[in-house]
């Protein structure tokens, strides 16, 4: 490892212990998440073998809490009616638990969905949860509703008006006060999502919540609408027991990175105040950027060295998520199919950040992301994610088209966006293994051969390589 590169390591190590006085968070390696959005908990269990031989080392599941049943609306899962108990369209208790021992068994971490910020927008705005006639299906089929159960007592109900804060509709989403403190509304009269407020009784049955999912097997967070939530109250709910060797990683979504009025008052203070992880929406603005008409592929060189893009010890990495095909206010930021493409080639090839692959299951887009998981380029490139794992990354060469690095001397990675093609001549003197076939595992034919100190990557137009040693 050359001084430099060891310097720029151990600097950012020491910035990610730095912030172990708030709790201990699981560091794990740049494992790759499989995010299985939406995805039935029996789907997910018979899948198990499968996730695993793909190399898939973590699984994002639907939020285990009580939602409407009877809708199968993806967004009803984000619309809590009660913490103490899993049932919904997707499963109930009972299907998570067999999931998640399914996972377990194959060495594949179950990281839940989870939603504190705010209860559901139902029943004429009420803000008693779960409601009377819910406490009364609680009673009157109460074994299968005990079965159901992760903690609490099921005859009363959990939160009433005093644990919500003022009904207010947030209508400057830049305000910092208004987003974390107020109701996300849709317009035209609606009352919107009931927003929780950190008193002692919200605090204490949120931790119960996150117990009793970490006692089933959970080894993850995803905090769902964490830019709505003060670091104060993440930092309370969050204690270090409930921490130790789990990953969390919160949402907040911004459209750059520093600079950026999102980034700079939501997404780092976030990473400031908290230890959490976060997606890396920064990178991924970087990467939409990168790969646009104007845009140069030398931007993608190293984004966090210019504040547009996370420590990498902290960022969940991706080129689509499930908020940007299914909300309208998002949908701009889809990637042209080959331009996704190429940038998971980038976020699976290089050092940093845990690569989020999003497999959905309603359709949208004429079900483009549907089995998403399991695609030929996404397979090959786990392989090579996984293959190259904890070796440093050099860029050898690059410019507005494309861009090419090595992981140490165990793979290469070569991106070309534009419609020609790309030629790359590099110098190989101890930077790669001589008299050895480099197979690229994305087309498993094409072949880079070195022995002299000088050798020309071809890179064909809107294609990626990907190249490992025999």
């Amino acid at each position: 490892m050359k001084t430099t590169v060891l310097k720029r390591f151990l600097s950012a190590a020491m910035i990610s212990l730095s912030l172990t006085g708030i709790g201990i968070v699981q560091q794990a390696s740049a494992d790759a998440i499989l995010h299985a959005f939406d995805w039935n908990y029996s789907d997910v269990s018979a899948k198990a073998t499968e996730i695993k031989n793909l190399g898939y080392k973590a699984v994002l599941v639907a939020p285990p809490l009580k939602s409407n049943a009877a809708n199968s609306a993806w967004w009803q899962r984000y619309q809590p009616q009660d913490i103490r108990v899993i049932d919904h369209a997707r499963g109930n208790k009972q299907s998570f638990q067999t999931m998640v021992n399914a996972l377990n068994a194959q060495g594949v971490a179950v990281y839940a969905d989870i939603v504190l910020n705010h209860m559901a927008n139902e029943r004429n705005a009420a803000t008693d949860f779960p409601g009377t006639a819910a406490v009364s299906a609680y009673n009157s089929n109460a074994t299968y509703w005990n079965n159901q159960k992760l903690f609490g007592d099921l005859t009363q109900g959990i939160f009433g008006s005093g644990d919500f804060n003022p009904a207010n509709c947030i209508s400057d989403y830049n305000d910092v006060w208004q987003v974390q403190n107020w109701r996300m509304c849709g317009g035209g009269g609606d009352t919107g999502l009931p927003d929780l407020n950190p008193n002692n009784w919200v605090v204490t049955q949120q931790r119960n919540y996150l117990t009793a999912l970490k006692n089933m097997g959970v080894k993850g967070f995803r905090i769902d609408a964490a830019k709505h939530m003060t670091a104060y109250h993440l930092n309370q709910i969050f204690t270090s027991t409930i921490k130790t060797n789990m990953y969390l990683f919160g949402e907040i979504i911004t459209s750059g990175g520093a600079g950026n009025v999102e980034f700079d008052r939501f997404l780092s203070p976030y990473l400031r105040d908290t230890n959490h992880n976060a997606y890396d929406f920064p990178l991924f603005q970087h990467i939409r950027n990168a790969f646009g008409f104007n845009g140069s592929m030398s931007s993608l060189v190293d984004p966090q060295a210019v504040g547009q893009a996370i420590d990498r010890f902290r960022a969940v990495t991706f080129t689509i998520n499930h908020d940007i095909p299914l909300n309208s206010g998002f949908r701009a930021w889809i990637m042209d199919a080959t331009d996704e493409k190429l940038a998971y080639a980038y976020i699976m090839g290089r050092d940093g950040g845990k690569p989020l692959i999003f497999s959905d299951s309603t359709g949208t887009d004429s079900n483009r992301w549907v089995n998403a998981y399991k695609a030929a380029h996404i397979a090959a490139m786990l392989k090579f994610h996984n293959t190259v794992q904890g070796q440093g990354m050099e860029v050898l060469a690059h410019n507005s088209c494309a861009i090419l690095f090595r992981r140490g001397e165990e793979g290469v990675v070569g991106i070309n966006k534009c419609g020609s093609q790309q030629n790359f001549s590099v110098n190989t003197n101890s930077r790669f293994k001589w008299y050895r076939n480099y197979r690229d595992v994305l087309t498993n034919g094409n072949l880079v051969y070195i022995n002299s100190s000088s050798y020309t990557f071809a890179l064909p137009a809107r294609t990626a390589r990907m190249w490992l040693p025999e």
